[in-house]
């Protein structure tokens, strides 16, 4: 592994935000020292468009999952689906998710949502597969769901935080990683910069969530997973250490939450 890299464990390249220019989407991210990239499914279909390019390229790595969003077209044999998928894939797949709760759009009911929340943590356990979490508007019942349904022994994150502090401190107790997305360049997120000055960094993680939410001075425009090491410039910033200490520090936190160690010394 070089001696400083990324790894942007949350983005969306399935999407068709980047079907017109994706091989210099892919170029931009490795000159600007990116070794890995975790393309997020959030329904079966991007599930499987996320292990296709996993199997295509060797620094692109592949979950599973179905986002609060989607859950009303989940049912019995949709999770037969997602199972088979996991079972014929297993070595592209590093995690499950993106699921969760997000009370903010209420594009499904919230009680339906919780319950497949749950399924969902009850398959990714069956094979040992750590959480990617969405949360939105929902923190308190992502913590109750957390604590009833663990121990969650493959672990998990908190993608895009959007808590306060208090809120990380829950996290950290179940022993979940936070990740921290473009959002904490912006001039009013204050309340995420403050987490990712004072949580430890051993449980920090960055991401772009590309397509969404560009860094300043990107905001606005297409996301990238070159655009990581604005991210870490900030975080690196607000904790007064070198950009150096949190990109490989970060980067050891990816590699041991999503098992990617023999994939990056094969780069």
């Amino acid at each position: 592994m070089k001696q400083l890299s990324y790894i942007d464990t949350h983005c969306h390249l399935d999407m068709e935000h980047y079907q017109d220019d994706f091989a210099d989407v892919l170029s931009r991210a490795m000159a600007e020292k990116i070794c890995h990239i975790i393309s997020i499914g959030i329904d079966y279909s991007s599930s499987q468009k996320a292990i296709e390019l996993a199997k295509k390229y060797s620094f692109i790595s592949a979950t599973v999952g179905v986002h609060p969003h989607d859950i009303e077209h989940l049912d019995d044999a949709e999770y037969i689906k997602i199972e088979a998928l996991i079972n014929d894939n297993r070595k592209h797949i590093v995690g499950y998710g993106e699921i969760g709760l997000d009370y903010f759009k209420n594009y499904s009911d919230n009680s339906l949502q919780k319950i497949h929340f749950s399924k969902q943590i009850e398959l990714a356990q069956h094979f040992n597969l750590p959480l990617i979490i969405h949360d939105r508007d929902a923190h308190q019942d992502i913590i109750a769901i957390l604590r009833e349904k663990g121990p969650h022994k493959a672990g998990g994150v908190l993608h895009c935080f959007s808590g306060d502090m208090a809120f990380a401190e829950q996290v950290l107790k179940t022993d979940f990683y936070i990740s921290i997305p473009g959002v904490v360049t912006f001039k009013n997120a204050q309340e995420l910069q403050i987490v990712a000055q004072n949580i430890p960094l051993d449980r920090l993680l960055l991401e772009t969530d590309g397509p969404f939410l560009a860094p300043t001075p990107h905001r606005g425009k297409r996301n990238e997973s070159s655009f990581i090491p604005l991210i870490a410039a900030k975080i690196a910033e607000l904790r007064n250490i070198s950009i150096e200490e949190v990109a490989n520090t970060t980067t050891a936190n990816a590699a041991r939450l999503f098992h990617l160690e023999s994939r990056l010394t094969k780069q």
